[in-house]
């Protein structure tokens, strides 16, 4: 039961991050996309410090050697975000500082990316999604209404990600439907994390805690390295307390989610 809820919970999160993004980025939906991000960072926020790390801490493992995977798991996102943002810097050269963007316009969290580099987005979109199944099974093997929380943080924190996925995509060949199916088939990847997920965290029992608050740090970063710095803008007092209204409703949805009966 647990590995089918594994693979329904990544396949939600994976796909149905992708459609989200579409919706976004092509649909009705395109002038939401500054709410999204506000939502995203909450419900990443709750999902780290309310259920994720104190699961990981009502464990046997101690308290230091948690907050020092916390920590080591923060430098290690930081350090992949910094190979990423190197990689493409090859390929392009910005100029202005980058953080001028306009509110309804999708951006993808490392910045602009080039058009011909769209395999190599599929690429490590492919990857990102391998280990967000890996971080959704760890939270279902703790429990399922853990693993529902993970799949719905992994799902709200990948949308800004695809949104700039696909732009790129649709850049190269102006075709929104092979975009689409294009970072659909890399969201699919995330099932096969959490087939793998299922896999090792059986054989890694005693290191669930590791794998839990590994899952937190990824979320942590994110969030504040990734989404907040866009909603930091000057902006007016309605803008403003849209904002505030969305992170609020980010961290509601997932207090919400909680309240649901426990599954372990």
């Amino acid at each position: 039961m647990t590995l089918i809820a594994i693979i329904l919970g990544t396949l939600a999160a994976g796909i149905g991050s992708v459609w989200l993004a579409a919706a976004l980025s092509f649909g009705a939906l395109a002038r939401y996309t500054q709410h999204m991000l506000s939502l995203a960072a909450g419900a990443l926020m709750a999902t780290a410090f309310m259920h994720l790390l104190p699961e990981a801490f009502e464990s046997q493992a101690g308290a230091h050697d948690l907050f020092l995977t916390l920590l080591v798991g923060l430098v290690f996102f930081f350090l992949l975000d910094k190979a990423e943002l190197w990689h493409h810097g090859h390929e392009h050269h910005h100029h202005g500082d980058g953080h001028d963007h306009h509110p309804a316009e999708p951006h993808h969290p490392h910045g602009p990316l080039p058009a011909t580099g769209s395999w190599a987005v599929l690429t490590g979109d492919s990857v990102h999604c391998f280990g967000d199944g890996i971080l959704i099974a760890s939270a279902f093997m703790a429990g399922t209404q853990l693993g529902m929380m993970a799949a719905l943080a992994v799902l709200v924190h990948e949308v800004p990600h695809h949104m700039g996925d696909l732009m790129v995509l649709r850049q190269g060949a102006n075709n929104r439907r092979m975009a689409l199916v294009k970072v659909s088939l890399a969201g699919a990847v995330t099932s096969l994390g959490g087939m793998v997920g299922f896999w090792l965290v059986d054989q890694l029992q005693d290191y669930l805690p590791y794998f839990l608050v590994v899952a937190s740090s990824s979320f942590i970063y994110v969030a504040l390295a990734d989404l907040i710095p866009q909603l930091q803008k000057r902006l007016n007092a309605a803008q403003t307390a849209a904002q505030i209204v969305w992170l609020l409703a980010g961290i509601a949805l997932v207090t919400l989610v909680s309240a649901a009966p426990h599954g372990h």
